[in-house]
């Protein structure tokens, strides 16, 4: 694995150690985002890793046509998700609730 040194006004910090000198770029993980290793500690990390997570109002709005009675799989449909998302965070609503 070819590595490239990091130039120094990045300011990349080494989760694990927390230091910022000797931080080398490692590829790129699957979804494209930078990856880094520190050679003090020998930590593989990513920078800015992407979040995974639908907007608090795309979820309101599953939240609300779920119960104005759309099924599951109705509102995964209109909304193009999966229905598992859905029923998980009414599963979660319903905890929090109690």
């Amino acid at each position: 694995m070819k590595t490239t040194p990091v130039t120094p006004q990045t300011n990349r910090r080494c989760p694990k150690c927390n230091s910022e000198d000797n931080q080398v770029n490692a590829g790129y993980n699957r979804s494209g985002t930078q990856r880094c290793i520190c050679n003090y500690c020998k930590y593989k990390y990513t920078l800015n890793g992407k979040v995974r997570e639908y907007p608090e109002e795309t979820r309101k709005l599953a939240m609300k046509m779920y119960y104005s009675g759309v099924s599951g799989r109705g509102v995964g449909k209109v909304l193009g998700m999966s229905k598992a998302n859905i029923y998980n965070w009414i599963k979660k609503n319903e905890t929090k609730c109690e």
